[in-house]
């Protein structure tokens, strides 16, 4: 959808400029319509010489810029006449113009600058023709007149922002919308066809291999930001990548040319608001498609805003990946344990996360949680009696690790145990 943007630039009439002025424009304006040409070959000049962006368009075309430059004196000099014909929109040229030049992408300012050119052409035109034909006699009528041509001048270079923002949106939305089907195509598998793959590579402005990174960041709600400039962020640190919003989520591709995935995320931190996942290294974009549900994966591991490397987060990601499984595996690995009171159950789990996190060792334990060693000896005796499993059984021990990952998970049911808290 474009959105229409306007300057809201008024036509001025005729009858703000007095009977005598009127008069003397339309005199001045019937002689200069016979030196159109003339008048065209100044301004292209002009213009080329003050506005590179010009000088690269008559670098291709120069005919065509030298009739578009005389199309809109002519249309200026008839609308300060008086001579437009009946039905004619006076800024139809000015319109066309701004159109023309969104879609060549010159600049606005060098636009408006090359028509304000135009408009200073026309009127040092006028009183040219007013001293050199007529000895001088209509100067003091375009004194009186120049307010009014002025604003027939403003109303033009109006008319051409106007169409030219439009057009500029309009290509933009449809930039945008060619973006969004590359990617898709690329989720949904396509980029495993060589011609997908480099028409993709093109729009989106990404190699079509080499090494890379899918990153995902859910969207929960609309008015959630988990990822604010990514693509300029990663840009100041000369990291290439593509970026695009849907309603789901944020779906980045970024090319990692020399670097590690690890230099690219800590690159992209500034902009993590929210929750955000990377996929494994791919090296095509024919795995876009299995690289974004791994992102995806690995976005859900996380509880808090921040960047999760799927790698990283390999044991979290296989739960995420098993919700029905998440509830039996606590159930199996602490049983009654979870049934405890609050405080108690707390208390066991997060000394048994401790001992587990120093390769079983209650005297590290005790340190980590501040307590005597003795203390810790005891806790593992009582999580061995209540669940039948012992830490110094490596199968036991992986079940307690996944188990204590699944009770920490956000959605744990009340009755399996809240997220452990640090003592």
């Amino acid at each position: 959808m474009v959105t229409r943007m306007t300057t809201a630039a008024r036509q001025p009439a005729d009858n703000e400029v007095s009977t005598a002025a009127r008069t003397a424009l339309r005199v001045l304006t019937t002689v200069l319509m016979d030196d159109l040409d003339a008048l065209a070959d100044r301004l292209t000049l002009m213009v080329l010489r003050t506005e590179p962006s010009y000088a690269e368009l008559s670098v291709s075309s120069p005919d065509a810029l030298r009739e578009n430059l005389k199309a809109n004196i002519e249309r200026g000099v008839q609308t300060l006449g008086g001579f437009i014909p009946e039905g004619v929109d006076p800024n139809d040229t000015s319109r066309e113009t701004g159109r023309k030049r969104a879609r060549e992408g010159v600049p606005l300012e060098a636009v408006l600058h090359a028509y304000r050119l135009g408009g200073q052409v026309i009127w040092e035109g006028l009183l040219s023709t007013s001293r050199e034909r007529f000895r001088g006699r209509y100067d003091r009528e375009l004194l009186d007149a120049s307010g009014w041509g002025w604003r027939v001048i403003d109303a033009g270079s109006a008319a051409l922002v106007d169409a030219y923002r439009l057009e500029e949106s309009r290509l933009r939305s449809q930039e945008l919308s060619r973006r969004h089907a590359f990617l898709n195509a690329l989720l949904d598998g396509r980029g495993k066809d060589p011609t997908v793959a480099q028409e993709a590579a093109t729009v989106l402005g990404l190699p079509t291999c080499g090494p890379m990174l899918c990153v995902v960041a859910p969207v929960d709600n609309p008015s959630d930001e988990p990822l604010r400039s990514p693509r300029d962020t990663l840009a100041t640190h000369g990291l290439v990548s593509s970026w695009h919003v849907r309603p789901s989520d944020i779906v980045g591709l970024v090319a990692l040319a020399d670097r590690t995935p690890a230099d690219v995320l800590d690159a992209l931190r500034p902009s993590v608001c929210g929750r955000v996942g990377a996929s494994p290294v791919i090296t095509t974009l024919g795995k876009v498609g299995e690289a974004y549900t791994l992102a995806r994966t690995a976005a859900k591991t996380l509880r808090e805003p921040g960047v999760a490397f799927l790698d990283e987060h390999l044991p979290e990601a296989l739960l995420v990946g098993s919700p029905e499984l998440t509830g039996r595996l606590a159930q199996v690995a602490f049983g009654e344990l979870l049934r405890l009171p609050e405080h108690e159950r707390e208390t066991l789990l997060t000394t048994l996360s401790a001992v587990i996190d120093n390769g079983c060792s209650p005297t590290r334990a005790a340190q980590q949680l501040y307590c005597h060693r003795n203390t810790v000896i005891y806790r593992l005796q009582r999580i061995e009696s209540v669940t039948g499993r012992s830490v110094s059984n490596a199968r036991d021990r992986l079940l307690f690790t996944l188990g204590l990952l699944a009770v920490r998970r956000p959605d744990t049911d009340g009755d399996r145990g809240a997220t452990t808290k640090a003592r």
